[in-house]
């Protein structure tokens, strides 16, 4: 237990981006599925802009708004 003692707030952040993506695997309504995503790309978005790791925010950013395209502008697909 004492790596919880040296958790930063960034891999809080990296941990739940991740939790989120695989969750999502476990849903079959597309919807539910883009929520989750998205939920996990603006978590790596706030995890990679803490490390300035930028071929991790882009891509999580990019593919955040093409999530919320579709949930917000084609729902249901």
């Amino acid at each position: 237990m004492n790596f919880l003692y040296n958790i930063g707030i960034a891999d809080i952040f990296g941990y739940l981006a991740s939790v989120f993506i695989v969750l999502g695997f476990f849903f079959s309504k597309i919807t539910v599925i883009r929520i989750i995503n998205a939920i996990g790309c603006i978590c790596f978005v706030i995890y990679a802009s803490m490390l300035e790791a930028w071929p991790v925010l882009v891509p999580n950013a990019i593919l955040f708004l093409v999530q919320a395209y579709y949930l917000l502008f084609k729902p249901g697909k």
